[in-house]
């Protein structure tokens, strides 16, 4: 029976995306496992596999389009010994490629699914496998939605954001903005991308539904800017430290010290995770994506930076994979490299926490009763009440504030 292949929810928040290119043409045979598409998320462009053998029977969707709504038709498959006249004789068989977009916070673990597993064999796709290698997932404890219950690539990174089990109620729907008055000035119009309206609506959401407050501390970074360059000046150093990697480490040591603050709401329970996965904010033409430093505390500063070098090169590319993007505890952003003194950044949900760094600078402090010059730059955490108090968020603070202010603890 011919079957309709439908464009996938390739992360938890995708309800649209961009058909950026098809890899098969109408005519071409694919297998299960082959690479048919590319589609732009609202992280990245990843690839699109097929879960079932057959030929593309039609295009629906041309390449290029924008807004395609998650599970509408993209193309025709047809399978052996079929051709496209069979399509107005026989109802088109609807095979969901990948599993519906699920809520930000999941309430329930993954369901097994008892078609995708038989006798201890779990019948998963080859990219789905390497994914679940990869990131440490269980398949057997994943529900498949390809057919017969077969575990695809969509179906692990739901599992990854937390099962696919269940869905918690959707947010809130956000008021759309009225028309803007066209009061007679000349402008440019920049069309929204499918990217920008997506994170926007995101932003939205989150403002509007996480009750935020804040916490600001100002930390001494003289002797942190004396080991960079000291580190740095090492002869044979295959690394260059930066201001920042010093912070995703001390937020990761911190973080360790405070695991309060390393959690995410739900209306069941307040997750509080194992391992300290810090999310850093990277700005790219399409605006804003977090890639991941996985277990950051466990990492060395050279390590910490080679690895935040190569994710921000390839988050501008949108060469990212999607388990380097999606999940992490606890998100940084730092503006201090643009002049801003200080700012509150708005919170990634589902995470609780974020921490807005600011830029270094001197400025007459009181030392020892004296007026002195110091190097100062001022931390702001923006905090999901919900899930941590206030004297939680000024404990994570105040350790933070002690590993930069005595970096040496880092080397530790």
């Amino acid at each position: 029976m011919p079957i309709e292949i439908l464009m996938p929810a390739l992360s938890p928040t995708m309800t649209e995306g961009k058909l950026a290119k098809w890899l098969k043409k109408e005519g071409d045979k694919v297998k299960s496992g082959d690479i048919i598409a590319e589609i732009e998320t609202d992280k990245a462009t990843m690839e699109f596999e097929a879960v079932d053998e057959g030929s593309i029977g039609k295009i629906l969707i041309p390449e290029g389009t924008e807004g395609v709504a998650v599970n509408k038709p993209i193309a025709i498959l047809l399978e052996e010994g079929e051709n496209m006249s069979m399509v107005k004789a026989a109802p088109v068989a609807a095979k969901a490629t990948a599993a519906a977009p699920v809520a930000s916070a999941p309430v329930a673990a993954p369901q097994v699914s008892p078609m995708a597993k038989v006798a201890d064999r779990i019948f998963a796709s080859p990219l789905a496998k390497r994914m679940a290698a990869n990131i440490g997932i269980d398949l057997g404890a994943v529900k498949g939605s390809g057919p017969h219950g077969r575990i695809v690539k969509a179906d692990v990174e739901s599992a990854m954001a937390g099962g696919t089990a269940q869905r918690t109620a959707p947010a809130p729907r956000a008021v759309p903005s009225g028309p803007v008055p066209d009061f007679g000035q000349p402008f440019t119009a920049v069309p929204n991308s499918s990217v920008r309206k997506i994170i926007a609506k995101r932003l939205l959401e989150a403002k509007q539904t996480i009750p935020h407050f804040y916490l600001t501390v100002e930390c001494n970074i003289d002797e942190l800017l004396k080991l960079r360059a000291q580190l740095n000046g090492r002869a044979g150093a295959n690394y260059k430290l930066s201001v920042n990697d010093f912070v995703i480490k001390a937020a990761a040591m911190a973080l360790r010290k405070v695991p309060a603050a390393n959690a995410t709401w739900t209306d069941e329970a307040i997750r509080r995770y194992d391992n300290v996965d810090i999310s850093v904010a990277v700005a790219t033409p399409d605006g804003l994506i977090t890639p991941i430093i996985r277990q950051a505390d466990k990492k060395g500063l050279a390590v910490i930076s080679n690895e935040m070098k190569d994710l921000a090169t390839r988050a501008k590319d949108k060469k990212l994979k999607p388990e380097e993007f999606q999940g992490g505890g606890f998100s940084i952003s730092n503006l201090g490299m643009f002049g801003i003194k200080e700012f509150s950044a708005i919170i990634n949900p589902p995470q609780s926490c974020i921490l807005a760094v600011g830029k270094g600078e001197q400025r007459p402090i009181v030392k020892n009763g004296a007026i002195a010059i110091a190097n100062m730059m001022n931390c702001t955490l923006s905090v999901d009440h919900r899930s941590v108090d206030g004297a939680v968020g000024a404990e994570f603070m105040q350790a933070f504030q002690s590993i930069v202010e005595d970096p040496l603890q880092i080397l530790l």
